[in-house]
């Protein structure tokens, strides 16, 4: 950490940056590079990379500066997935030249990114997947299919596991790529979902080359690299900073104060109770940030994903029910693929029908259950017989 840059020095830096880049008449774009540049992008990353090496905690005292002049942000929920795990996955693992080229555009967000992670027959089992990479040369080639996948048909560049090792047991045969979106050999096709959107998608790879320089970590060891990705992705998913009655809270909270005709004995009373666990979940994601401050994340926030998951479904179904009649209209079942998941800007069939999708996206459930059973609770693992097995002699 560098012992010069305090709150005090970060307020003057921000101020400074404010000054010479005026908000109100600068690019959007031009004051995010501005910002980057002058370290104050996410100021615990390294210096050059849009950070001073300052503490984690201390991003509140630039972000407070900027709030006040109405200076612009870089959209987070529509670049989450690069912002929240492809940014920490590159610098823990990327070369020199790899941060330089994707850092910057990533935090801009002048380049969405995407997660080629799950497939049709490796989801709850990650090491079990089936996407090959071979090398030729200098170049990689990579033939799969991946699914789930958030954000595919915005984004121009995706993290991507595949396995290059199949003589190997499934967890020690797998590398870590970050793949070209725009490759003529990856094909985006959407997944309508049952709130008739598709804002995830299916992507076929054939014969899809990656300059090996495009590699991140040793070959062979992808499953530790991505390890990297999926704790920072449970943490951005359960864990985000959010004020009292943000998220799904806050919207029947407003319809129960502003509609005091649909309030039973028995709303009120589970409403309290899940006012007060999403206030319980929101201090935990809090002081779990503060850890953060630390180090790395650990698997404590499979912990918060779980309970974000949980108190979503319950949430939007207790607003659904309040409602009565009204809870059952639906908005706009047009097919369409958004950039971004909006739940508290849309209406109470919505936030109910996409909250299903918590409990499988990023980690489902059942295998979060297991991560804090055996790592944080220390339970013993439950037996796995495939462990030292080579992946090619599993049976499938």
């Amino acid at each position: 950490m560098s012992p010069a840059v305090d709150a005090v020095e970060l307020r003057r830096r921000t101020r400074d940056l404010i000054a010479a880049h005026p908000p109100a008449t600068t690019d959007r774009t031009d004051f995010l590079k501005a910002r980057f540049d002058a370290g104050l992008a996410w100021v615990h990353y390294p210096e050059g990379l849009g950070g001073l090496d300052a503490p984690r905690s201390l991003q509140q005292a630039v972000d407070a500066e900027l709030a006040a002049a109405d200076a612009p942000d870089n959209d987070p929920r529509r670049i989450g997935i690069g912002l929240g795990m492809a940014a920490p996955t590159i610098l823990g693992f990327g070369t020199d030249e790899q941060k330089r080229r994707f850092l910057r555009p990533l935090w801009v967000g002048e380049e969405v990114w995407c997660q080629l992670f799950s497939e049709p027959g490796a989801g709850s089992d990650l090491a079990a997947l089936a996407t090959r990479a071979v090398r030729d040369g200098d170049d990689w080639v990579v033939d799969g299919q991946k699914v789930w996948t958030s954000s595919a048909h915005a984004a121009r560049w995706a993290i991507l596991i595949a396995r290059t090792d199949p003589d190997l047991p499934k967890h020690r045969g797998i590398s870590y790529f970050i793949c070209d979106m725009t490759d003529p050999g990856v094909d985006v096709r959407p997944l309508r979902q049952i709130t008739g959107e598709a804002e995830f998608n299916e992507v076929f790879l054939s014969g899809v080359r990656i300059p090996d320089s495009h590699r991140l970590g040793p070959v062979g060891e992808g499953w530790k690299v991505a390890q990297t990705t999926l704790m920072n992705e449970r943490v951005s998913i359960g864990g985000s900073r959010i004020p009292r009655e943000g998220g799904m809270i806050g919207p029947v909270s407003r319809t129960w104060r502003e509609r005091p005709e649909l309030r039973t004995h028995d709303t009120h009373q589970r409403l309290l109770t899940l006012w007060v666990e999403a206030e319980v979940a929101r201090l935990t994601g809090e002081r779990l940030r503060q850890q953060l401050v630390a180090g790395q994340p650990g698997p404590e926030g499979s912990g918060m994903k779980l309970a974000f998951a949980r108190l979503n479904q319950q949430i939007s179904g207790l607003e659904v029910e309040l409602l009565g009649d009204e809870g059952l209209l639906y908005g706009d079942w047009t097919m369409v693929r958004p950039e971004l998941v909006d739940f508290t800007g849309r209406d109470a069939g919505y936030r109910y029908l996409r909250s299903k999708g918590n409990s499988i996206e990023g980690g489902t459930s059942e295998v979060l259950l297991n991560i804090v059973a055996e790592r944080v609770l220390g339970l013993p693992a439950e037996p796995r017989n495939d462990k030292d097995v080579a992946w090619k002699d599993l049976s499938r």
